[in-house]
């Protein structure tokens, strides 16, 4: 009896080992993110569909240079071994794509049309929220304590990015519907995420989202029948704008969203989107250790608060 306890609490360890380090894997994630934000605002040099679109289909030429590497070293267990596995990853890339296309654009465009980078961060966070309320609908059940947690990230995210009071433009909705898109992604890579190789998944995804994104960088960005490729060129030429694409398409795209798919196969979705809200914290003492922005009180307060409730999602019962 004595042993058998020993062992299930030995398991009980290794697993909640395990899932610390799924979840750290979601931190860095959001320390990817948050230190690219600056990135991503350097790159509205390309136009906001141009850089989209340049961006991904870097990170899934990238990606599939290392799924091919890890296929050669025999590292890639779920490797699709028939078409039905290849069918199903396929399936799993496009529509993880098709929400991350949306989202992303829908993010790059509010920012474009003028919603400052902490409104920016504070209304795409709202994903916290609606994570929880799709999966509602979708029959999932969230405990008390979760939604404790979540009602509380909210608040110190507002002290965080709201500094000048909170209005309501049309470039802000935009960023407000961007966050919903962003929970559907979230919750669309849960449903493949137990049955597909990440790394595939991520490099179709990128692929997807670059052969979307593709008119409207052809109609809007480069004035089709115009075809005006004068601002494109100007931001290769310029070494600020082609490092924050850099940035955007190896880290925040090819390493960030890889690992949240990696990470999210054994995370649920709802502590999963409380852990990488934490974007907005890891953005913040960026811009402090960076550029040397100044942190107030007010948002020392709201990162403490975050850290605080992320943690507390974090313990089991």
């Amino acid at each position: 009896m004595i042993l058998e306890l020993g062992i299930l609490a030995q398991n009980a360890i290794y697993a909640s080992m395990a899932s610390l380090g799924y979840s750290f894997l979601l931190v860095l994630t959001a320390f990817i993110w948050g230190s690219g934000f600056v990135a991503q605002v350097e790159g509205n040099a390309f136009g906001p569909f141009a850089f989209s679109c340049i961006r991904c289909f870097i990170a899934a030429g990238f990606l599939a240079l290392i799924f091919k590497l890890l296929d050669a070293l025999g590292k890639s267990p779920r490797r699709p071994r028939n078409r039905k596995e290849t069918k199903l990853l396929w399936k799993a890339g496009f529509f993880c794509g098709l929400a991350l296309c949306t989202a992303m654009n829908l993010q790059q465009l509010g920012m474009y049309l003028g919603t400052s980078a902490g409104k920016s961060g504070f209304l795409t966070s709202c994903y916290i929220i609606l994570v929880p309320v799709v999966s509602l609908f979708l029959g999932k059940r969230i405990s008390l304590k979760t939604w404790i947690c979540v009602a509380i990230t909210t608040v110190g995210l507002y002290l965080l990015c709201i500094k000048d009071g909170f209005s309501l433009e049309v470039s802000d909705g935009i960023s407000l519907l961007c966050a919903l898109v962003f929970s559907i992604h979230i919750l669309v890579i849960d449903k493949f995420v137990n049955y597909v190789d990440p790394i595939r998944v991520s490099s179709i995804q990128f692929l997807t989202i670059g052969v979307l994104t593709a008119p409207l960088m052809i109609f809007f960005d480069l004035k089709f029948p115009a075809m005006d490729f004068s601002t494109v060129i100007e931001a290769f030429a310029n070494p600020r704008a082609v490092a924050g694409l850099l940035f955007a398409a190896l880290c925040s795209s090819g390493i960030a969203y890889t690992l949240q798919i990696v990470a999210q196969d054994k995370v649920k979705p709802t502590v999963a989107s409380l852990t990488m809200s934490l974007e907005a914290v890891f953005a913040v003492f960026a811009g402090w250790a960076v550029l040397g922005e100044q942190l107030s009180v007010r948002e020392i307060c709201g990162c403490a608060i975050m850290m605080i409730a992320i943690v507390i999602a974090q313990i089991k019962r």
